[in-house]
């Protein structure tokens, strides 16, 4: 799963918790194979590519759902939806557990992403990026330190 590769995330500056997420995302396609993953997610090569070149603009170019489609290559993963989900589910448990609205949230992450965005992300109606998946994942894991 996704958001389980790091133990703490909180404890990691956003820019740390990202690259153990592209760098797990890179050893999931070098091990099933950039042909594998175009052929099994709608990943298209330069995509596929862009995961094994270490790009700095990865997460913010890459969905969740993307990401969540290649974690669901691996052997007794569960399908891309149910990552994706999962991974939602757990900033809206983190926001609960953390006594957070989104209103505070949008505070935490200085306007990155407004309230109402958050919102819509974290209940799947809008589509969210890697980067806000780890930027909101790290701010509310660290809020619950």
């Amino acid at each position: 799963m996704i958001h389980t590769i790091v133990d703490d995330p909180g404890s990691m500056t956003p820019t740390a918790l990202q690259q153990r997420y592209e760098t797990e995302l890179r050893e999931i396609v070098e091990e099933v194979g950039a042909e594998t993953v175009t052929e099994r997610t709608d990943l298209d090569q330069k995509q596929t590519e862009a995961i094994l070149s270490e790009s700095s603009t990865l997460a913010d170019e890459l969905s969740l759902m993307d990401a969540a489609a290649v974690f669901a290559l691996r052997d007794g993963a569960p399908d891309a939806e149910t990552v994706e989900a999962e991974a939602r589910d757990v900033l809206l448990l983190g926001m609960t557990s953390a006594v957070l609205d989104v209103d505070t949230l949008e505070g935490e992450v200085d306007g990155q992403i407004e309230a109402r965005a958050i919102q819509q992300k974290i209940e799947g109606r809008s589509p969210m990026t890697l980067g806000e998946f780890v930027l909101l994942q790290q701010t509310i894991e660290e809020r619950m330190l």
